[in-house]
């Protein structure tokens, strides 16, 4: 009998490793738009929420307390900035760690101590590649921004002020194995399928939750046009390859550049869209694509 999905479940945020907070503030707020939201201590991490036009918002995370708990150092000495979890928010995590065990998963870092904020995961090696958190908050948290979060904006280029704050749509994760990717996002994690197809070299499907961020799984299919994303992906189950954006005249983003055809997980967009991308190097780790809103 297959397991049942989790009920009332929404994708709050995609989280990006990176040094230091500041490190990411000129491409997120001058050049995107993002507000601040929050953003505190905690041992072994600092967490920083930004929040883009549309409600959905990225997290910043950069060491701090690492000789009580190193565990994001060595994420970031291992593999470098770039993308880090997925947090998928629920109104009952005991109930949900049930339909987890159910479906065949084993959840790690249970932490049941605060009744404000209890969370769990999903190891990357069971969740397709990256890190599924599973949380049950109280409150929704928001704090001043820290000294020197920018104020300015990137500025429309008939110099009629600044360009309206970006929109963040959904994340682009890149998997070996795309019903292994459906059993756990639409399978356990509840998310409704909006839309799927295939291109060269690739199928992918569109799952979303109640929010503003959507998730994209892409996978190589058989053939010599899969050889780019299926060496991008190596011996990994799974990889998130990229952030997608809308924005007004993309073309002006420091460090964009149109983005190929043959790039994964772009298939279905509207045409003439002319995406931009931001490569990894470019980000911190996290490649950016980019479509004029």
């Amino acid at each position: 009998m297959t397991p049942p999905s989790l009920k009332q479940i929404v994708l709050d945020h995609v989280a990006h490793a990176v040094p230091a907070w500041k490190d990411a503030w000129a491409r997120y707020a001058p050049d995107l738009g993002a507000e601040w939201k929050s953003g505190g201590e905690s041992i072994g991490f600092s967490p920083a929420q930004l929040r883009f036009a549309n409600g959905a918002r990225i997290e910043l995370l950069m060491p701090h307390d690492t000789t009580t708990n190193d565990f994001l150092a060595r994420f970031l000495e291992r593999n470098g900035p770039g993308p880090h979890h997925l947090t998928f928010k629920v109104p009952d995590l005991l109930a949900a760690l049930d339909a987890v065990r159910d479906a065949g998963f084993d959840p790690i870092g249970v932490d049941l101590r605060d009744p404000g904020w209890k969370e769990a995961f999903i190891h990357p090696k069971q969740a397709t590649g990256v890190v599924v958190q599973l949380a049950q908050a109280l409150v929704d948290w928001a704090s001043p921004p820290p000294e020197g979060y920018p104020t300015e904006r990137r500025q429309k280029k008939n110099g009629d002020g600044p360009v309206a704050p970006a929109s963040l749509l959904r994340v682009t994760h890149a998997v070996a194995d795309l019903d292994a990717g459906i059993d756990l996002f639409s399978g356990l994690l509840g998310g409704q399928v909006e839309d799927r197809g295939t291109g060269p070299g690739e199928q992918w499907i569109d799952l979303r939750w109640d929010g503003p961020l959507a998730v994209r799984l892409v996978a190589p299919t058989d053939g010599p046009e899969s050889k780019e994303l299926s060496a991008w992906l190596g011996d990994r189950t799974g990889r998130v390859h990229h952030l997608l954006l809308a924005a007004e005249e993309p073309d002006t983003l420091v460090g964009a550049d149109p983005a190929p055809p043959d790039l994964p997980g772009l298939g279905g967009s509207a045409p003439g869209s002319c995406p931009m991308v931001i490569k990894p190097e470019e980000n911190l780790g996290l490649r950016l694509v980019v479509v004029p809103r």
